[in-house]
């Protein structure tokens, strides 16, 4: 794909972004719950891997060399792995309370599998051997 690069690195931006975005609201604890801020909750930080995960993916897309783009490929699944973690994790219902899903969280997995579908598909021209 020839913009697979660009929409890899949109689709870390998006992931950035998501991780910043609320994911969960308990209400009647009056809980907002994002990637980066879970006051109240015993989740920690589960949008912190996926940061992380999405600037080494970042750095992997702008690299033109082919062990970067297999690594690349690691990294992007697991970060989508992660992403469905914290998915099943966050959204839970505990207790018999059930959290409402916000944006982000949806945006977290779409985002991830944007990084998936880039990375698979690298834009790097292989060199012929006689």
């Amino acid at each position: 794909m020839k913009y697979s690069k660009w929409i890899g690195i949109a689709g870390s931006v998006l992931l950035i972004i998501a991780c910043m975005l609320p994911w969960v609201t308990i209400e009647s604890r009056n809980i907002v719950a994002t990637g980066l801020r879970t006051d109240g909750t015993s989740f920690g930080k589960p949008g912190l891997m996926n940061l992380i995960l999405a600037i080494f993916a970042t750095l992997f897309f702008l690299l033109p060399k082919i062990w970067a783009k297999r690594t690349n490929l690691f990294v992007c699944g697991f970060n989508l792995a992660w992403a469905v973690r914290n998915y099943i994790i966050v959204s839970g219902c505990f207790a018999g309370e059930c959290p409402d899903k916000e944006t982000g969280l949806y945006l977290l997995i779409l985002s991830a599998v944007i990084m998936v579908t880039s990375a698979v598909f690298p834009d790097l021209e292989l060199k012929k051997e006689d």
